[in-house]
């Protein structure tokens, strides 16, 4: 088995079976395959890790995901959303930590004071750095006119988590109503695409009803979509929330974060080049799990920025880690965990999909053919 593993690793390319192959591995086969997700990073990528400041800007939503704390029918979560100088207080706070690059992260909405507040937030944030910090959104499904005015506004990433891309099992996460659709969000990925974002997607892992095979396919969605960043991390059960009665059907801590860190490795194996996320909730059930998802593939990571009393009422999942550290620790702290591991974070940098930057570059090329 250790010869075929071996064989397997120096593929390029790879089929539905042979990802199940490997993230079925484990002892040695599972080191071999990490270690050869980390050669190939450092191929491709070196050892840079990219900041996006977080910025939880609300827990108002209007959905209903059977797993997420901040369901609309969750009457345990106090709703708030930042004004406008919360938000521009964390950049400034981003600009003296020298970070590049925020992430605008809330529930999903789209009524028009929401879409027009995002578009007035994304300008200003662009005009009083001076164009100097990258501004990516996590907002949801929205329209493709929605979309497209956050792009002009400044916007130039998009993360949509699709969460699963088996439509069956999307449903047994999500409700089945005119609000939660498979088909929309696979609609929004193409959007999102076509609008010209350095669009980002992503899975959790470990979730109740979840099989290998669900999640070799997620791989191979990703790599069909050509997106240019992943965010992967653990499924952790919310107790406010319908799926917490399915709990016992997920796997273990140990076994989430070793699919999890199995799923980076094989997705930088079959995308080498695209940016991908070492989540939060990885530390969360794991102390060293953002270093451990870094060293398998990783190459991102989104410390908080947000004010200090907002941030037990975004919890999407219970306990996360670093709720209380403030955004200062979070600097120090992170330089260090990534110089444990060898790795370096680029300061005042964008961090953009090199994946993404290469394949923008030669369609312009073609073009003015």
């Amino acid at each position: 088995m250790q010869t075929n593993i071996q064989q397997l690793l120096e593929k390029r390319t790879f089929n539905e079976s042979e990802i199940v192959t490997l993230l079925s591995v484990k002892g040695e086969e599972m080191k071999m395959l990490l270690d050869k997700a980390l050669e190939t990073k450092l191929k491709f990528l070196d050892n840079n890790v990219h900041l996006r400041g977080l910025i939880e800007y609300s827990n108002k939503c209007r959905k209903n995901c059977l797993y997420c704390g901040l369901r609309k029918d969750n009457n345990a979560v106090d709703r708030y959303e930042m004004t406008d100088n919360q938000v521009f207080q964390c950049i400034e706070l981003a600009q003296k930590l020298n970070y590049g690059s925020v992430a605008l992260q809330c529930g999903e909405r789209q009524d028009k004071h929401f879409t027009d507040k995002i578009e007035y937030l994304v300008k200003e944030i662009k005009r009083r750095s001076q164009g100097t910090i990258g501004i990516t959104l996590s907002c949801g499904e929205q329209s493709e006119q929605t979309y497209r005015r956050w792009f002009n506004a400044g916007a130039h990433r998009y993360l949509l988590r699709i969460e699963t891309a088996n439509e069956e099992l999307y449903y047994k996460i999500h409700p089945k109503d005119s609000v939660h659709s498979f088909k929309k969000r696979m609609e929004c990925i193409d959007t999102l695409l076509k609008t010209g974002y350095q669009t980002g997607t992503g899975v959790m892992i470990g979730l109740p009803f979840q099989t290998t095979e669900d999640l070799a396919r997620d791989i191979l969605f990703f790599q069909q979509k050509d997106v240019a960043m992943v965010g992967m991390g653990p499924f952790i059960p919310h107790p406010d929330t319908p799926l917490w009665q399915y709990r016992d059907l997920i796997p273990s801590k140990e076994e989430r974060m070793s699919m999890t860190l199995k799923m980076i490795a094989v997705l930088r194996l079959v995308m080498p080049e695209i940016n991908m996320v070492s989540a939060t909730a990885n530390q969360t059930i794991d102390d060293l799990g953002r270093e451990k998802a870094v060293v398998a593939g990783a190459n991102v990571i989104m410390p908080n920025l947000s004010p200090q009393e907002n941030r037990e009422e975004y919890s999407i999942y219970p306990d996360k880690a670093c709720v209380h550290d403030t955004p200062e620790q979070c600097y120090n702290c992170l330089d260090i965990r990534m110089h444990t591991v060898s790795h370096k974070i680029l300061y005042k940098e964008w961090g953009d999909s090199v994946a993404f930057t290469k394949r923008k570059q030669q369609n312009e090329t073609t073009i003015k053919q």
